[in-house]
């Protein structure tokens, strides 16, 4: 290998770590925010609220739309993100609602 090669290599360890630590730290974020978003349905179906709020979906995707573009992330692709999160919650709602 030739130096050129070799630093070009110790350059993408040390991406593919990093990668790895967020990758990491992604999901046990999700881990943390689906306890909470458990305890919402849980709550949610002690009082008969639905499992959707329209209103704060819409807010929250607006919030994190303007977080992403902050954060240099395509936007587009942070709505899809917390589409299928939010998605996600809603059929947990649904599923202590039943």
């Amino acid at each position: 290998m030739t130096d050129a090669t070799t630093r070009a290599a110790e350059i993408l360890k040390g991406h593919r770590e990093s990668i790895d630590r967020l990758d990491a730290i992604l999901i046990y974020t999700l881990g943390e925010r689906f306890k909470h978003t458990q305890a919402v349905g849980k709550l949610k179906a002690e009082h008969d609220l639905p499992p959707s709020d329209p209103a704060r979906e819409a807010a929250q995707v607006a919030r994190l739309e303007d977080l992403a573009e902050r954060a240099d992330l395509d936007p587009v692709f942070a709505r899809k993100f917390l589409r299928f999160v939010i998605d996600e919650v809603i059929r947990h709602h649904e599923q202590h609602q039943s």
